[in-house]
């Protein structure tokens, strides 16, 4: 079930779909007018739901941005499964699916600062979908890596996510632009997985 949390209880297969609407309709808020849109009466409306059970299914707005974030980086993690790495190097392959999920993203630019705000909410729900979102872009980063697992391949991973999530926030708070981020990326990249990709050209 998209952004949902392992220890939720489990729904029936309308509470599922009245869930999903919820969150789609959060989403369209989201995407049109940011952070402020997404007001839980307009997120019931848009739904056809009652307010009521908006709340039912998350506790608070950033926790509905939230999930909505953690639904976001599934659909790019089944994305990628279908379509997988491009390059004949970990390195190169990361670059690939990291710049893909950014194309992805700024899309929507609204949505992703919205959604980037809530997981820095301190709402207990919201900081679990953050840990999800982590966990996610940790297991693209690790499907790119390929076999043989690299020596100290977590910690390079979990860096290099780190990494990846901090561009994208300069980015979503207009502080930095898309092809600044793949210098970044690329420097990154290069120091800490093989494969060198200083001379790759953009595009």
């Amino acid at each position: 079930m998209c952004g949902e949390q392992s220890t939720s209880p489990v729904l029936t297969r309308a509470q599922e779909a009245r869930r999903q609407r919820v969150l789609d309709a959060a989403m369209e808020l989201g995407a049109e007018g940011g952070y402020d849109a997404v007001q839980m009466r307009d997120v019931a409306a848009r739904a056809l739901v009652a307010l009521g059970t908006v709340y039912r299914y998350f506790s608070s707005k950033d926790r509905l941005l939230a999930a909505a974030m953690v639904c976001l980086v599934e659909q790019l993690d089944a994305r990628f499964a279908q379509v997988p790495a491009k390059g004949s190097t970990s390195s190169q392959r990361v670059l690939d699916v990291l710049e893909r999920a950014l194309r992805v993203m700024a899309r929507q630019p609204q949505l992703l600062a919205a959604g980037l705000s809530a997981l820095t909410s301190t709402d207990p729900d919201a900081v679990s979908c953050r840990q999800q979102v982590a966990a996610l872009i940790d297991g693209i980063i690790a499907s790119a890596i390929g076999d043989p697992e690299l020596p100290g391949q977590f910690e390079r991973t979990r860096v290099i996510g780190h990494v990846w999530y901090s561009l994208l926030v300069g980015w979503a708070s207009s502080r930095s632009d898309l092809t600044r981020i793949r210098e970044e990326l690329v420097a990154a990249l290069d120091l800490l997985l093989p494969g060198d990709l200083g001379a790759t050209s953009s595009g």
